[in-house]
């Protein structure tokens, strides 16, 4: 499987972690920290222990699971840890799991002593898809989501299909959704393949092009100034509905769950502002509520979503900002429909046949 070159560094495919190896050696780094949280400790860490050969030669830092611990409380624990092991700034840090540790973990690694070099060993399809290239750090401040983080590369990532053995069918639901968004912001022709396709046997090819997109757009625009904002597609809405999911609800929503609401509710204002057309819209409602779970979006929730969107760090001007489609395959950024288009779209979504 081809490398794909990103923005200063490598995503390497299917290689056993073998140019993993020649980076420790090559970094001649100080210490090793394999970053995890419980449920990677479990089911990743013998995994990549056996691809390395039994490797050894590294400190463990374990964090609990879950988005609500993206935050800087448990920052401030690795932070602490890394100080108790007398880490210096020639370490090195292994983050092995989903978005939530690579997302910490970089964060973590990029300001502790203004910077240590790291490597993102994304073990979930949705932070394989997602999180694998973009540079992007954060963790959540009052429930929302990646409000502060930095911009900072990996020395690599390494996408490994062994790691996805273990995921249960609702996560690689949750990241199948990243990559049906990949196809309707930029590649029809793919999104057609994906309709066509069975999310639990998402292949390593799909992968590799998924991956491919986002690198292309994120490359071109890496400081989020302009076209990467099309990755945010479904992800205003969505991430609002995640964040009062993960409140309110005792079985929260996964992420990908979230964005497939906000990806409908996107299609809808698409059409409204965006000359979608009503066949499109139909395309893109019928596919993603017949392969995800139904939820009801409370009409008394309304305002405390379009509140959670105005926190977004899109928005311009006091304005809540929208990456929505122009027709299957192509996506403009910048786009502004007024709050009672959004309450339209979230009834819309809940008027759609479960």
């Amino acid at each position: 499987m081809e490398t794909i070159e990103s923005a200063g560094y490598n995503v390497y495919f299917e290689t056993g972690l073998a140019p993993l190896s020649e980076l420790i050696q090559s970094g001649k780094y100080s210490q090793v920290f394999v970053f995890v949280d419980s449920n990677t400790l479990e089911s990743c860490l013998p995994v990549f222990q056996s691809m390395l050969d039994g490797f050894s030669a590294f400190d463990l830092i374990e964090t609990d699971p879950g988005e609500e611990n993206k935050n800087i409380d448990f920052c401030i624990g690795i932070w602490k840890t890394l100080l108790d092991f007398e880490a210096d700034r020639k370490c090195l840090m292994i983050n092995l799991g989903g978005g939530v540790v690579t997302d910490m973990g970089g964060f973590v690694a990029s300001t502790y002593k203004r910077g240590i070099d790291f490597v993102n060993i994304p073990t979930t399809l949705l932070s394989q898809v997602d999180a694998s290239v973009g540079g992007k750090t954060g963790i959540d401040i009052d429930n929302v989501k990646n409000m502060v983080g930095t911009f900072a590369l990996p020395q690599a990532v390494f996408i490994e299909s062994a790691f996805l053995g273990s995921l249960p069918k609702r996560e690689l639901l949750s990241g199948f959704a990243e990559m049906v968004k990949h196809g309707l912001i930029a590649d029809a022709e793919y999104y057609k393949a994906l309709k066509e396709s069975d999310y639990e046997a998402v292949n390593i090819k799909d992968i590799h092009h998924s991956i491919a997109i986002k690198n292309k757009v994120v490359t071109t625009d890496p400081q989020e100034k302009g076209l990467r904002k099309i990755l945010n597609f479904g992800h205003t809405i969505g991430h609002a509905v995640e964040t009062y999911s993960l409140k309110h609800d005792k079985n929260p929503l996964t992420h990908g769950e979230a964005i497939a609401i906000g990806m409908v509710c996107e299609g809808y204002l698409s059409k409204l502002s965006n000359n979608l057309t009503a066949a499109e819209l139909e395309d893109i409602s019928s596919y993603i509520t017949a392969i995800y779970p139904a939820y009801r979006i409370k009409p008394e929730s309304h305002s405390a979503l379009l509140d959670l969107m105005k926190s977004d760090k899109k928005n311009e001007n006091g304005q809540i900002m929208f990456s929505l489609l122009r027709e299957i395959g192509q996506c403009d950024f910048n786009c502004q429909v007024s709050e009672e288009q959004v309450k339209e779209s979230l009834e819309y979504y809940n008027g759609l046949p479960s």
